[in-house]
């Protein structure tokens, strides 16, 4: 097997067994439980998960989404979040092979898995995995591309600023998490977080538009909408095609 293809199969095989470890964090972090124990159980009638039934994706194939014990329906929201997490994995090395530098982005992915997970089921961005996100980029930066430190902070300070500036002017639309995440978004991207956010406030901005043609101007004002998600789908485009939208825009201007 060439090298590139035995190094995208691993990032496949790592992502999938990173999204079923993240179907863990989605559930017990916002409760405030361990995420090493107990070990994973059935919702239902709480029998320990063995381990032949715990295989990322397969596992919830043969079982038809199912337990085994008590055939308590099993949301196919736990393999989706697996199949998510490899293929980003595998588009991630597919588009910038298997160097030092996309460990970063890596790392951003399963963050951004879980801030969507979490943010859509209990409308809330963690500080424990933002915190460790911010000190990751500023860390991995400065060993990888130290000539880029001072961009990527000044750029995690200006993303940050924009949006509180954005909740400012609309509070019911937005909170301090999606804030904190657009500034540790631009630690992570650089410059490229600014077409990441441009991204999310149109993809924002169409669901909202969605919603309202869906359920009416007045109940769709009223509705919640997670923007968690729609800042994970920026910095995903920012991953992949960030730095060259930013590049084709200063190059369209002539700078």
């Amino acid at each position: 097997m060439p090298a590139l293809a035995l190094d995208i199969s691993l990032a496949a095989v790592i992502g999938l067994c990173l999204g079923s470890f993240l179907n863990v964090v989605a559930y017990r972090l916002p409760a405030g439980m361990s995420l090493v124990t107990p070990a994973s159980a059935c919702p239902g009638c709480g029998t320990a998960i063995r381990p032949y039934d715990n295989v990322p994706v397969l596992s919830w194939l043969v079982l038809h989404g199912h337990c085994r014990t008590c055939d308590t329906s099993i949301s196919p929201r736990y393999p989706l979040t697996e199949v998510l997490t490899g293929a980003l994995f595998a588009a991630v090395v597919i588009a910038k092979g298997a160097t030092r530098g996309v460990w970063l982005d890596l790392i951003f992915v399963v963050a951004l898995v879980a801030i969507t997970r979490i943010d859509l089921e209990h409308r809330i961005i963690p500080d424990r995995i933002l915190a460790p996100l911010a000190v990751a980029a500023v860390a991995l930066t400065a060993v990888l591309t130290p000539h880029q430190l001072v961009s990527h902070l000044i750029a995690g300070a200006a993303a940050g600023t924009a949006l509180f500036a954005v909740v400012l002017a609309y509070p019911k639309g937005m909170g301090m998490g999606d804030v904190k995440l657009t500034a540790v978004m631009g630690l992570v991207l650089g410059w490229a977080v600014a077409p990441a956010l441009l991204v999310a406030l149109i993809a924002g901005t169409v669901a909202g538009i969605g919603v309202m043609a869906r359920h009416g101007v007045a109940q769709g004002r009223r509705m919640t909408i997670p923007f968690g998600p729609f800042l994970a789908l920026g910095g995903v485009v920012g991953i992949f095609a960030g730095q060259a939208l930013v590049n084709a825009y200063l190059h369209g201007f002539g700078l």
